[in-house]
Parts: structure tokens; C-alpha cells; sequence
């Protein structure tokens, strides 16, 4: 069993910055102490000739190589634009922005 205390979650949260609530306290700090107990556990099987990895699966690129290709021009990229100035989109402000 851990040493995974409501206490220590309330520490915990006051680092993360996190205010939790009493019923919060209670549900994570029975959370985090299973996530201790499988770690421990996993820990225990973990044996030197087993190689820590990130995947169990081997990954590869799926992606296709990149391959310069004929490219289209200022004009036709903006031929459809609703609006557009000194060559380049047009777009309203957001976030009160001004400019």
C-alpha cells in the first residue's frame, strides 16, 4: 500500500495551483494511490533483461517522401479571396487586436 495521504494531495495541489475541494481530496487521493500500487507492481515484473520502451509495436514513417511539385502563384492563390491587400489575405482582427 502507498503512503498517498489527503494531505499530501492538498500539498499537491497547492503546488499545481489547484483548488480542491474536500470530495475532491478524498476521490484523488484514492486515484493516485492505485496509480502508485500498478507502478509498484509493474516495478516488481520489470526484470533487467526487459528493455524499457515507449511503444510496444515498432513504429514507422506512414508519411509519403516530399516532393517539390509545381507550386501556384501569388495571384492564383488569392484569385478567391473575399478580400485581400498588398498581395496577401485579408482577414478581420480577433481577440480586440488592432493594428
Amino acid at each position: 500500500m502507498s503512503e498517498i495521504t489527503p494531505d499530501l494531495v492538498r500539498h499537491l495541489g497547492v503546488l499545481a495551483r489547484i483548488e480542491l475541494s474536500d470530495e475532491e481530496i478524498q476521490s484523488l487521493t484514492g486515484q493516485l494511490d492505485a496509480i502508485v500500487d500498478n507502478i509498484a507492481k509493474v516495478s516488481e515484473v520489470a526484470t533487467p533483461d526487459v528493455f524499457a520502451t515507449s511503444h510496444p509495436i515498432p513504429l514507422q514513417n506512414v508519411f509519403r517522401p516530399d516532393v517539390v511539385q509545381q507550386q501556384l502563384t501569388r495571384d492564383q492563390v488569392l484569385q478567391n479571396a473575399p478580400d485581400q491587400a498588398d498581395g496577401r489575405f485579408r482577414v478581420t482582427a480577433i481577440l480586440g487586436e488592432e493594428q
